[in-house]
């Protein structure tokens, strides 16, 4: 593999000549899973097709699957390419595998699949078949092309479906939003529902449907990879803190550059992840063993999400807490 020559500044997460025989290592095959031996797999990343991955895994082993499959848009993913295809054909290709992936799901578990605006129908009406729906969840994906015949493509979908609605994990205070107090009310001299601190004045807020405090993904983020599609960590942290209990196994069948196993290791639940990609699933390993030594995500500090650009305030707090 030819390394690649990047800016001093550049932070993105590449792979050397060098480490590429261990990483390569880490890697399992899916022959070497065994659904009767949970260290086979138990917080590993299975180098596979998908469907040759999946009859070797148990059945209902998983707490939370979190999805990020191929949207229906042509793609090259380092030379494995998706054709966008007709909405027909798109339907088939979700019935081929979902299903599947439904199965590993815990009675009492959460699954969450992504998409944009042109395939996340299909993909409610693949998720209702199997499982209930209880929410779409919408995030401002500020990074994207203008468009001079229509309008800029900002909004991307994350579908949130469990087996039984009766019977699920969700931790509200896991994913409160802590945002600045512009207009400060007091109510007998002291403030209404929100903290006076050095920083400034905030408030933390239950968490909506609508994700406005996410940056995606790119050159100076020390999470930044060469994926095409990567999702940011506090994006899938938010969905692992709010649906998930440390200790539980958190799995994605289309794990890319591995951010879903990466925020799963860095908040203490196991992980489990199926990529073909052979580069992409040694980038997941370079940064699970990245999180050996830095287990901070970006925008989370302090046991909440903060809003997008308030870094220096997560540092003053961070530094005031430090011992």
């Amino acid at each position: 593999m030819q390394e690649k020559t990047r800016a001093p500044r550049n932070r993105t997460i590449s792979l050397s000549n060098e480490e590429i025989p261990e990483l390569k290592g880490r890697l399992v095959s899916p022959d070497a899973v065994n659904a009767t031996a949970p260290e086979s797999f138990l917080n590993r990343t299975i180098n596979a097709d998908l469907m040759e991955a999946l009859p070797r895994l148990p059945d209902e082993f998983a707490d939370l699957i979190i999805i990020d499959p191929p949207y229906n848009l042509t793609r090259n993913f380092n030379g494995l390419h998706f054709n966008a295809r007709s909405e027909e054909a798109y339907d088939e290709y979700l019935a081929s595998w979902f299903p599947q992936v439904c199965k590993k799901l815990k009675p009492t578990g959460s699954l969450y699949i992504c998409g944009d605006w042109k395939c996340t129908s299909a993909l409610q009406r693949a998720v209702q078949k199997e499982l209930t729906i209880l929410n779409r969840i919408t995030w401002q994906r500020e990074k994207g092309r203008g468009a001079k015949s229509n309008w800029k493509n900002g909004m991307e979908d994350i579908w949130f479906a469990v087996k039984n609605p009766d019977y699920y994990y969700f931790d509200l205070e896991a994913v409160k939003i802590r945002r600045r107090v512009i207009a400060p009310y007091k109510q007998g001299g002291e403030p209404k529902d929100w903290k006076e601190t050095e920083s400034g004045n905030f408030r933390d807020t239950c968490p909506s449907n609508f994700w406005d405090d996410i940056s995606v993904p790119f050159w100076s983020m020390p999470e930044n990879t060469d994926h095409p599609t990567q999702k940011p960590e506090k994006l899938y942290a938010k969905l692992i803190l709010a649906s998930s209990r440390p200790g539980d196994m958190v799995f994605d069948p289309f794990l890319g550059s591995g951010t879903a196993s990466v925020v799963a290791k860095k908040l203490g639940r196991h992980w489990c992840g199926v990529e073909l990609n052979e580069e992409y699933a040694m980038l997941a390993e370079k940064r699970l063993a990245l999180a050996d030594s830095d287990t901070s995500i970006q925008g989370y500090s302090d046991g909440v999400f903060w809003e997008r650009n308030t870094n220096n305030l997560i540092k003053a707090t961070n530094a005031k807490n430090r011992p």
